[in-house]
């Protein structure tokens, strides 16, 4: 199915949209299977209800606690911290565990013997190994009846009604523009890119500290700081001009320390288009994604670059996506990428976990019709049956 030309292109996307909605209703109450979004800064994870947003979103990175509840003795606050997942893969198993445990016992409920279904988001070229791990975690330790996975590009596109497109998913530790034609993600041409919203926060704070020496602040104060006043100027003329004229706001910390916040602002978001301002040879991200899909065949070009999903918490960055669309405007290519917008019966801020809502929608295809890996064939091919169901 491709998105054609003219009125037929529309008619096929809307009743491709409308067929995974339609479904959904159907089945609802067939089955609860568990839907699970991990990524580096934060894990959405919910019962399969796709015109919601998840139930859970909470912060991936774990305190490490003694016994009785309370912090380690440290001398940094940030020692006491775990992140099991780096750059959008599982990085620390045993505190992965936890934190699963955690989402599936406390938070969501289940009951110990009485497991059920999970549907897992894969992120961007996700190594063999630790597909291969994360299965074994789910029936060895879980006793899960059923499991699958899905790659995060191909979830994001179901969300919005579509199995042929582009996804630029801009993450906390990396950046994903992944092709996918017919639900499967042309991984030759697809590209990661290990930068993310965690690089623009440390960004963030060495701008402000050149413009406030005395400023003492964790990232975790950046971080907001930066999500309250990051902006993208409206092209690379708009920002010069910023950095000579910038209007000064002034921000009162909790503490009552008074900050100046002047072109920092505009800074982060230009670093997406243009990377030579963190340190990095490489093209901006509407560059990326234009080269990217001509190294697919020329035939798609078109329903690639006319089913452009943003995807990722620092996509909601104001100005963002008028950059995108203006800077899609004026590149190389003869066919500029253009953005999908959400259906509306879907949640608000989308963007922000498209993955989980995607999820959410497989889920209900893929195990009412058991399509998904059972705990028999687990027991008969072992963990590297996720190559052979899960693709």
């Amino acid at each position: 199915m491709t998105s054609g030309k003219g009125g037929y292109g529309v008619i096929i996307r809307t009743q491709c949209c409308y067929f995974f909605y339609l479904y959904y209703r159907l089945t609802k109450d067939l089955m609860e299977a568990v839907v699970i979004d991990a990524g580096s800064k934060l894990l959405k994870a919910g019962f399969a209800i796709p015109d919601q947003a998840p139930s859970m979103i909470i912060p991936t990175q774990m305190k490490i606690m003694n016994e009785d509840g309370s912090l380690p003795d440290s001398p940094s606050l940030q020692t006491n911290n775990v992140d099991p997942v780096v750059r959008g893969f599982v990085k620390d198993w045993d505190a992965m565990e936890d934190l699963l445990h955690h989402v599936l016992y406390n938070g969501l409920g289940w009951e110990i013997g009485n497991e059920g279904q999970i549907l897992f988001a894969d992120p961007l070229l996700t190594p063999k190994a630790v597909r291969e791990q994360l299965v074994q975690l789910m029936f060895e330790t879980f006793n899960i009846s059923g499991f699958y996975a899905s790659e995060q590009a191909v979830l994001s596109l179901y969300a919005v009604g579509r199995i042929s497109g582009c996804t630029v998913d801009i993450g906390h530790g990396k950046i994903d523009i992944a092709p996918v034609i017919e639900g499967a993600v042309q991984h030759v041409a697809s590209r990661r890119l290990e930068i993310g919203g965690a690089d623009l926060t440390k960004l963030f704070a060495q701008e402000l500290a050149k413009s406030n020496p005395q400023l003492k602040l964790d990232m975790s104060e950046i971080e907001r700081l930066k999500e309250q006043y990051a902006c993208c100027a409206e092209d690379d003329l708009a920002y010069e001009k910023a950095l000579k004229s910038c209007q000064e706001e002034q921000h009162t910390l909790p503490d009552g320390q008074v900050i100046s916040i002047k072109s920092e602002r505009f800074t982060v978001g230009e670093a997406l288009f243009q990377p030579s301002i963190l340190g990095l040879e490489t093209h901006g991200i509407v560059e990326q994604l234009v080269r990217i899909i001509s190294t697919v065949s020329s035939e798609n070009h078109r329903q690639l670059l006319e089913n452009t999903v943003l995807c990722g918490g620092t996509v909601s960055m104001s100005g963002f996506e008028d950059r995108f669309q203006r800077e899609a405007s004026l590149c190389s290519s003869s066919i500029s990428p253009s953005l999908v917008k959400a259906p509306e019966y879907m949640p608000e801020n989308l963007s922000m976990y498209s993955a989980w809502v995607g999820g959410a929608i497989l889920a209900k295809v893929v195990f009412p019709q058991n399509q998904h890996i059972t705990k028999a064939d687990y027991d008969e091919s072992g963990p590297s049956v996720v190559h052979r169901k899960c693709f």
